[in-house]
C-alpha cells in the first residue's frame, strides 16, 4: 500500500505519528475503491429485480449484465453505477458487444427485435440514444423499468440504511484490527525507537530504483 501512495503529499501534510500516517494511506485507498464496490452491489440488485420481475435472465455475453423477452422483442441490458463510467475505448468496446449480442439474437425465428439498453443505477438525465442504437435510461427511469415502480428508486434508500448499520460495525472492527497491525509494522520499519517517522525512508522504500 505504501509504495503506491504520494508520500510528498502525507509529508506535507505535516503528519507526525504512524497511526495518522497509516490511518490516511487506508482511508485514501478505501475512498477510491468504494464507488466501485458500491456500483457492483447495485447493479446485482437491479439483476436480482429484474430477474424476479421480467424473468430476465443474467446474460452470458461480455459487456451485457441481463436480458428479457416481451413476445418476439428481447431487451439486452448493460448496467452502470453512474454517468460518468466509461472513456471513449470503453465506450466503443459497449457498442462493439451490444452489436454481436444483437447478431446473435437476430439468429432465432422467435426474434424479430433487440432492443440494447444502458442502465444507469443513479442520476437524473432523461431517456437518450447513444451511438444511434443503444436507449440509456437512469435513475428512476431505470429502476421502474427493472421493478414495474415508479417509486422504486426511493423504496430502496431505507432498506439500504439498515444493511449498511450492520455493515459498518463490522467494518469499523475489522479497519480498526487493520489500523493496529499496519501501525506495528510501520512503527517497525519507519521508525526510531523514540517513534519519530524515518520520511527519506518512506520516499526511498516508494520511489527509489537506482542501486547504491
Amino acid at each position: 500500500m505504501l509504495r503506491k501512495k504520494n508520500p510528498y503529499l502525507f509529508r506535507a501534510k505535516n503528519i507526525l505519528t504512524a497511526q495518522e500516517l497509516v490511518t490516511s494511506f487506508l482511508d485514501a485507498r478505501l475512498s477510491s475503491s468504494e464507488e466501485e464496490i458500491f456500483g457492483d452491489f447495485m447493479e446485482d440488485l437491479a439483476i436480482y429485480i429484474a430477474q424476479k420481475k421480467l424473468a430476465a435472465s443474467k446474460s452470458s455475453s461480455d459487456g451485457i449484465d441481463f436480458h428479457y423477452r416481451k413476445g418476439k422483442e428481447i431487451f439486452v441490458i448493460s448496467i452502470k453505477s453512474g454517468l460518468n463510467w466509461g472513456n471513449s475505448s470503453q465506450w466503443k468496446a459497449l457498442e462493439s458487444d451490444f452489436k454481436k449480442a444483437q447478431r446473435v439474437l437476430l439468429q432465432s425465428s422467435h426474434v424479430n427485435k433487440v432492443h440494447c439498453m444502458l442502465g444507469v443505477c443513479y442520476g437524473k438525465a432523461k431517456k437518450t440514444l447513444k451511438k444511434g442504437f443503444i436507449a440509456q435510461i437512469c435513475g428512476q427511469e431505470f429502476w421502474h423499468m427493472v421493478s414495474g415502480s415508479p417509486s422504486f428508486y426511493k423504496d430502496i434508500i431505507e432498506p439500504l440504511g439498515h444493511h449498511a448499520k450492520e455493515l459498518n460495525e463490522n467494518f469499523k472492527e475489522r479497519k480498526a484490527r487493520l489500523i493496529n497491525k499496519l501501525t506495528k509494522e510501520f512503527l517497525n520499519d519507519f521508525c526510531t525507537n523514540d517513534g519519530t517517522i524515518l520520511w527519506d525512508k518512506v520516499v526511498e522504500y516508494n520511489s527509489g530504483n537506482m542501486k547504491k
